[in-house]
């Protein structure tokens, strides 16, 4: 490994003479890539439509920088990153960032495509980034079509739960990614750390709720993800999520609109004469819809445990695959391990093929599972057409009584999970605790404070 590392080194630095590849071998390397994401869970990509296949794409020979510093508006009330980014252009003579700027500090992770480094900019120890970077002439032409589809994602992109793209260069036969440092690691080996492997049902509605919504905003660009595993759910340093690795995505149409809903309820009447009566009350709910009904791929990309079924076949596959991979998903948080696996990749497809969801029934009556799986149950329809999601997208599996409590414009607020292993730094910031409150708990809580106020307003007898 060290051998192959040194190798790596010298050839980047003999690209570019400027590159800090001060530290040696004998650094220690920290990886965020556990064993079974490099091996056993690694993604796969394969085509069934051989005829489509490209016979060459042209590679970045030169070596320029594609200026990219348009800072992100969900980015400005946490900035440092851009300052120490900005600080670097303005003194650059060109006023362009380049891999001169730039000092590697350790290696922590290998993808599908490239290596990622954690790096800082010269003179400035305080911004931590994440540099990926691809060595062109080490891919095929399949996979170099892949960078480019991940280069064109990451410059669109603007999300909390999102990675921001602060720069991205091209050198020589090198393409590299200037993104956020995720300390926390990814979310598959802090799974490992936990008691059992399973995480508690708060902490995994807190994870699934950030996770929906980043998919959210993709499906609302036409991105359908394709590659949801916890391997890539990467963890900040403020304990909140970022989804990475964007090469296995397809772009696809999708049409947004506002769907007006009439949602019948009962409901207190406020005249104290009628307290205690219920009537029932009619409203509309505006929700914004945007997904991309119509994509349409026929290649077999992903890892074989969050396969869909119709991805399997073949024969084509939508949008429907995303979430049916949040169905393993929630499934996997909760019970330390995917719900088809077995004993070999084969086993495994063909349990996605013919197999029903199992659930562990030691589990099925503490609180808030019952909600669990029944959603993974409406998640993990072997039918695209009946899948939870496949029609609405986010805003039917926002609905459901798993999230119920949710306060979905301040998700960014909520407080991160307490979990084992977890590092989670402080910030100065107003948070709304943690993503809590299950619908029965509330109802409770509900109808004892309203007979408190029943009483208190019969203790207070008439007014004469």
């Amino acid at each position: 490994m060290e051998m192959e590392d040194d190798h790596y080194y010298n050839a980047l630095s003999h690209q570019d003479s400027d590159l800090d590849l001060s530290f040696t071998s004998s650094t220690s390397i920290t990886t965020t890539t556990s064993a079974r994401s490099s091996l056993a869970r690694s993604s796969l990509c394969l085509s069934f439509n051989d005829s489509t296949r490209i016979s060459s794409v042209s590679s970045a020979a030169s070596s320029t920088e594609i200026r990219n510093l348009h800072s992100r508006p969900h980015r400005k009330s946490d900035n440092a990153n851009w300052s120490a980014v900005t600080a670097a252009t303005n003194l650059s003579s060109d006023g362009t960032l380049h891999l001169h700027h730039l000092k590697l500090v350790r290696h922590v992770g290998s993808g599908n495509l490239g290596r990622v480094f954690l790096c800082r900019l010269r003179d400035n120890d305080h911004a931590n980034f994440a540099l990926k970077v691809v060595d062109n002439n080490l891919l095929t032409c399949k996979k170099l079509l892949q960078v480019q589809t991940e280069a064109r994602i990451l410059s669109s992109l603007d999300h909390p739960f999102l990675p921001t793209l602060y720069a991205h260069l091209e050198a020589s036969h090198y393409t590299c990614f200037l993104i956020d440092f995720c300390p926390n690691g990814d979310l598959h080996s802090l799974l490992r750390k936990q008691p059992s492997y399973r995480f508690p049902i708060d902490a995994v509605r807190f994870f699934a709720a950030e996770v929906l919504v980043a998919l959210e905003y993709l499906h609302s660009l036409g991105i359908v993800y394709r590659d949801l595993k916890p391997e890539n759910i990467l963890i900040r340093h403020d304990g909140h999520i970022m989804l990475s690795d964007f090469d296995l995505c397809f772009h696809a149409d999708v049409v947004p609109k506002l769907d007006h809903n009439r949602n019948i309820h009962e409901s207190a009447h406020r005249n104290r004469k009628l307290y205690g009566r219920r009537r029932t009350e009619e409203e509309t709910l505006t929700e914004f819809v945007a997904e991309p009904t119509t994509a349409f791929s026929r290649s077999c990309v992903g890892t074989h445990e969050y396969l869909s079924p119709e991805l399997i076949t073949g024969n084509g596959h939508g949008n429907g695959v995303d979430w049916w991979a949040f169905g393993v998903l929630v499934y996997e948080l909760l019970h330390g391990t995917t719900p088809f696996r077995g004993g070999s990749k084969e086993s495994t497809l063909r349990n996605i093929a013919t197999r029903t969801v199992r659930f562990d029934e030691e589990n099925t009556n503490t609180r808030g599972m019952a909600q669990a799986k029944d959603l993974i149950e409406k998640l993990l329809v072997k039918d695209p057409g009946e899948r939870l999601g496949c029609a609405r997208g986010a805003t039917d599996i926002k609905r459901h009584p798993f999230f119920s409590g949710i306060k979905w414009p301040l998700i960014r607020m909520y407080r991160p999970p307490e979990v084992r292993r977890l590092a989670v730094k402080k910030s100065g910031k107003a948070h709304v605790g943690h993503v809590g409150g299950w619908p029965l708990a509330t109802k409770k809580r509900r109808s004892l404070w309203k007979g408190l106020k029943c009483l208190l307003l019969k203790s207070k007898g008439p007014k004469r």
